[in-house]
């Protein structure tokens, strides 16, 4: 039995780059879902998560690049460490503070 293969003639839909960066932002700005944003815009939600996938790749490693400190995500785990380390080195040093206060009257 032969394969059976799709038409070379069905027309993909084509978006310019303009159509895809108001798309993206509207995503990103977390007002509703991807899946609604892409059905108010008329197209796949797959295709609106494919464009959205490859801005987050393109731009995580701008990211990198530009700052050295890596992404938004690597810096607030980061700092949420030191808080805890603070937050430890905070509560000895009242320990210690109440001790001694102890011992000298």
């Amino acid at each position: 039995m032969a394969k059976k293969s799709k038409p070379n003639n069905v027309p993909q839909a084509a978006y310019n780059q303009e159509f895809k960066e108001t798309a993206i932002q509207l995503a990103l700005a977390g007002d509703k879902p991807v899946s609604i944003v892409a059905r108010e815009l008329s197209l796949p939600e797959w295709k609106l998560r494919d464009w959205l996938r490859a801005w987050k790749k393109k731009n995580s490693k701008v990211d990198r690049s530009a700052n050295g400190k890596g992404t938004a995500e690597d810096e607030l785990r980061k700092l949420q460490k030191r808080y805890k380390e603070l937050e430890l080195e905070n509560e000895i040093l009242k320990k210690a503070s109440a001790y001694f206060a102890r011992t000298l009257l």
